[in-house]
């Protein structure tokens, strides 16, 4: 299996700060689940405080997964019983306030013919261009729900080969 070095996997202190800031770095890093991964192109911050669009200020299950979890886990939830949508934890030491980022699109990397055979489409901009079809490629969904996106070996978020520092993980 692989090491958290050779794979350039992304430490939990990286999603220790704002969500916003979060969110813009996580462009370009990939998302891999199982056999299949994909760069990140599109992101969403949510911050707890004046986000009404964020779990975490309506739903109080979200306040209790974040005293549940470190930040670096995946929320994942069912959208309007439909699409599962897979986030990312972020917490911010310096204002003690959460976060998600959503994981909005991909551009897919592997497993290509695996992620085309489950969402029925050949066509690479239609395979991860959503929340929802992202999720449904990569085949992610309620059993992601809580698993660590810095350690795993099949559920994680790393560094592209090209930014990958020799000998250390971010």
């Amino acid at each position: 299996m692989a090491t958290a070095e050779k794979l350039s996997l992304l430490r939990p202190g990286f999603f220790e700060r704002d969500p916003l800031l979060c969110a813009r770095e996580l462009i370009g890093m990939h998302l891999t689940h199982g056999e299949c991964s994909g760069r990140i192109i599109e992101t969403e911050a949510h911050h707890e405080v004046g986000g009404p669009a964020c779990h975490l200020f309506t739903r109080p299950s979200a306040r209790k997964f974040v005293r549940q979890y470190p930040a670096g886990t995946a929320y994942v939830y069912l959208n309007d019983e439909v699409h599962w949508l897979v986030n990312v934890l972020t917490y911010d030491p310096a204002s003690g306030t959460s976060g998600f980022v959503l994981f909005r699109s991909l551009e897919a990397v592997t497993g290509i013919p695996l992620m085309e055979e489950r969402r029925g489409t050949k066509d690479p901009r239609r395979l991860c261009s959503g929340p929802g079809k992202l999720t449904a490629a990569l085949e992610i969904g309620r059993d992601q729900h809580g698993h660590p996106l810095t350690s795993r070996t099949d559920f994680y978020l790393r560094l592209p080969p090209s930014r990958a520092p020799a000998g250390k993980a971010r």
